[in-house]
């Protein structure tokens, strides 16, 4: 029996200070993006190219009238980079985009996001300092992660370790490897330690991780912690890729990626779970 004030589960519903704080958030966000340069886009509801980003385990599907399957969006990212290239390439020349809207998962899940892309641009400085701005207006003081997609990808072809072994974090499995290299890049944390890690390391791996030390060097942020062997579910990133999160709570994350040949850095930051860290 479902009770006429019951809501679906993963749905969200706001009000008084949770509702008044999310329009805090969500206004916050959109000054400091335009402040570096970042003009709006809303895109639609409804998408007939998800699953260049999302697992089809993911989406909530339908039909159209003429029976094409299209499905919610459920990833605002790519989304934003096909409109703007594909429909509104002849008609704007701006490169760098902010938007703030919620994607939808299967089976009922609503994630608010305020996110950016920068088309053309793989730098993930610029990213990186908004999402901190944001955290620091809002007095939140967490903990940045910067990893490298690439070097998961390397490891699991040259050693024959299938990737979900990354992607689920499964550290005792890494280290029964008994490969003194590997273990090191799964202890790793402080972007100090990395010049001793690269003696070591096999060298398809050595100019990735001094790309993590490049990024490690370039910003300001006194809780930076590198993660190596940290692999993104998100199907397009795939070169440096960074985390905001405190606990087991992502608050926010970026990275770069290519859409067909065409370079962009992008991040989105989870409204949802800053409110829950602020109440």
């Amino acid at each position: 029996m479902i009770y006429e004030h019951e809501i679906p589960k993963g749905s969200k519903l706001y009000f008084g200070k949770s509702a008044k704080l999310k329009r805090e958030i969500e206004n916050l966000a959109g000054q400091i993006l335009e402040e570096f340069g970042y003009e709006e886009i809303v895109t639609p509801f409804f998408s007939y190219h998800q699953t260049k980003s999302i697992s089809t385990k993911e989406l909530v599907r339908f039909s159209d009238e003429k029976n094409h399957i299209l499905s919610l969006r459920a990833d605002s990212t790519l989304d934003v980079v096909r409109l703007i290239t594909k429909r509104l390439g002849r008609s704007v020349e701006h490169d760098k985009w902010f938007y703030i809207q919620p994607v939808f998962r299967y089976p009922s899940s609503e994630i608010y996001q305020v996110g950016a892309e920068h088309i053309g641009s793989s730098d993930l400085k610029e990213p990186i300092l908004i999402s901190q701005k944001i955290f620091e207006k809002l007095k939140l003081f967490v903990n940045l992660q910067i990893s490298n997609i690439k070097i998961p990808k390397i490891i699991s072809k040259e050693l024959g370790i299938d990737i979900s072994v990354f992607e689920k974090g499964n550290i005792e499995e890494i280290l029964s490897f008994d490969i003194k290299w590997l273990s090191k890049l799964a202890y790793l944390q402080n972007p100090e330690d990395i010049d001793e890690v690269i003696k070591i390391v096999p060298q398809s791996l050595k100019h990735e991780l001094i790309k993590i030390k490049e990024l490690c060097d370039k910003i300001e942020y006194k809780k930076i912690i590198v993660a190596p062997l940290y692999y993104a579910k998100m199907r397009y990133y795939d070169d440096l890729y960074f985390r905001f999160f405190e606990g087991n709570k992502t608050l926010g994350m970026g990275g770069s990626y290519t859409w067909e040949s065409l370079r962009a850095a992008g991040f989105a930051g989870y409204i949802d779970a800053i409110i829950e860290i602020k109440e």
